[in-house]
């Protein structure tokens, strides 16, 4: 693979792992739009079913009205019979072949549109289920979310607060650390005074504590020198 293919194909799999970043903070979002379009859809088909029905009533309507026609028509051939007037009797009979044609035409119609309404009936109960359900799941998945945004929230400011302790027993521990090595540096500069300014005086102090004096002389031991040296 050459190393432009590479770059494009390095490119292409950014594209992808951004896109899908994208979607996956956009999901709940992405999921409520796809919630209000399948009920969009379930109201079409709904809207579909109760046309359906309508047709359906209709085309029933008429073919019970045309069978009340024929057992109408019937009755007055039978009467017509009874009067033996044969060719009124053989005209209503073809009207009623007629009514008869069309109610079965407008049965077989009202026949197919209630196995229409049947199944759409079936259909648009098992989509209403199945969107209530997934309704119920987003409302978990949402109050899912909020409570590890609440976790991931404390958590983060717990975080925090640990961080900003450290750093403050860090700071702690540096003044501690300045302050003796202060305490030290004083030390150290009042014993070079000791030394510079009155070393006798110490080392007459310390020979007084240890019980070691100086040998003071009397005026007797004057006396005594001098009349020697006149002898």
């Amino acid at each position: 693979m050459s190393i432009w293919m590479k770059v494009v194909t390095a490119i292409r799999g950014g594209v992808n792992e951004a896109g899908e970043a994208i979607a996956d903070n956009q999901a709940l979002r992405i999921l409520d739009q796809e919630i209000r379009d399948a009920d969009s859809e379930l109201r079409r088909s709904k809207d579909a079913l109760a046309d359906i029905m309508a047709k359906q009533k209709l085309a029933q309507k008429k073919a019970d009205g045309l069978a009340a026609k024929v057992k109408e028509y019937e009755g007055y051939v039978l009467q017509a019979l009874e009067k033996n007037d044969e060719s009124l009797a053989t005209e209503v009979a073809g009207k009623i072949a007629e009514f008869e044609q069309q109610m079965g035409s407008e049965q077989e119609l009202a026949t197919g549109f209630a196995n229409s309404v049947a199944q759409l009936r079936k259909a648009v109960s098992h989509s209403e289920g199945n969107l209530k359900r997934l309704k119920q799941q987003v409302d978990i998945v949402k109050a899912t979310e909020s409570v590890q945004k609440a976790q991931m929230a404390v958590a983060q400011r717990h975080g925090g607060a640990n961080t900003k302790m450290r750093t403050a027993l860090d700071s702690l521990d540096r003044i501690k650390q300045q302050q003796e090595e202060r305490s030290a540096r004083m030390e150290a500069a009042s014993e070079l005074a000791n030394d510079t300014d009155g070393g006798d005086a110490s080392l007459d102090q310390k020979l007084k504590s240890a019980g070691i004096t100086a040998n003071n002389t009397s005026g007797a031991d004057i006396l005594a020198r001098l009349k020697a040296k006149q002898g």
